[in-house]
């Protein structure tokens, strides 16, 4: 079996992974696809081959929910904040040799699965909720231009607005989305996108949609909260060993 196979079937694996956990979840596809793929490529090119499972995965989920007008007015500090911050710090991203990129990834990951695994919810603060906002948003780009996956600060400040649960997972899907188109522009301008192959991309929204389906149907029989610290568990050991690479290049 060729190297070029190999990958493929192993890409396939882990946008099936992926996408069964947003299935589940209703997130996490970009997080755990980065954390796997960062073992085979540069976190350059496993964005580049994120852009179109992430995109069409996460329109799916926008379209799906109640209430998408009320959510643009009251999210839009957030979502511009977002934009720009990915814009921001995406050509680090790009430059993928920095052994900081691992640390930032690794870091990002252990943030988010020690949070998921105390089940942290904060309360967002009711004055002045638009300048929170923004602020979450554009501490949020600078962590999705830098490691490619949309998590912390937004995650946990969603949550803790109180949503109802099936607009809370629309708003996650309307993050996402922004986060994704941000990141993508970004490539694009500085260079990233020559590590795109529109082909894999695009092939790789089929596995992804097909976990998407299977996790939304263990959802309907398997205790989501037993599903929910298996992974964050999965994201601690893909988090530690992320940082420990970065480090030991940092190291060397």
């Amino acid at each position: 079996m060729s190297v070029s196979t190999m990958l493929l079937l192993f890409s396939s694996l882990v946008f099936l992974l992926a996408g069964l956990v947003k299935g589940v979840l209703g997130m996490g596809l970009p997080t755990v696809a980065m954390g796997l793929l960062a073992v085979a490529m540069t976190p350059g090119e496993a964005s580049a081959l994120l852009l179109v499972p992430s995109l069409m995965t996460n329109l799916w989920q926008l379209f799906g929910g109640p209430g998408l007008l009320p959510l643009l007015r009251r999210l839009w500090p957030l979502l511009l904040a977002l934009a720009l911050g990915t814009l921001v710090t995406t050509r680090w991203l790009v430059e993928s040799a920095s052994p900081w990129i691992p640390v930032a990834l690794g870091a990002c990951l252990l943030v988010y699965g020690g949070l998921g695994l105390l089940s942290f919810r904060a309360r967002a603060p009711q004055r002045r909720e638009g300048a929170w906002s923004a602020l979450v948003g554009l501490l949020t780009g600078l962590v999705t231009g830098l490691t490619g996956v949309f998590v912390v600060p937004a995650v946990p400040y969603l949550q803790a607005l109180g949503l109802p649960r099936e607009m809370l997972i629309q708003a996650l899907g309307l993050s996402f989305t922004v986060a994704t188109l941000a990141l993508g522009l970004g490539l694009f301008i500085h260079g990233g996108s020559q590590s795109l192959d529109l082909g894999l991309t695009w092939l790789m929204l089929l596995p992804a949609l097909l976990g998407l389906e299977i996790g939304r149907r263990i959802r309907r029989r398997l205790s989501e909260a037993v599903f929910r610290r298996l992974f964050f568990l999965g994201l601690l050991a893909l988090g530690a060993h992320s940082l420990l690479h970065g480090v030991l290049l940092l190291a060397g």
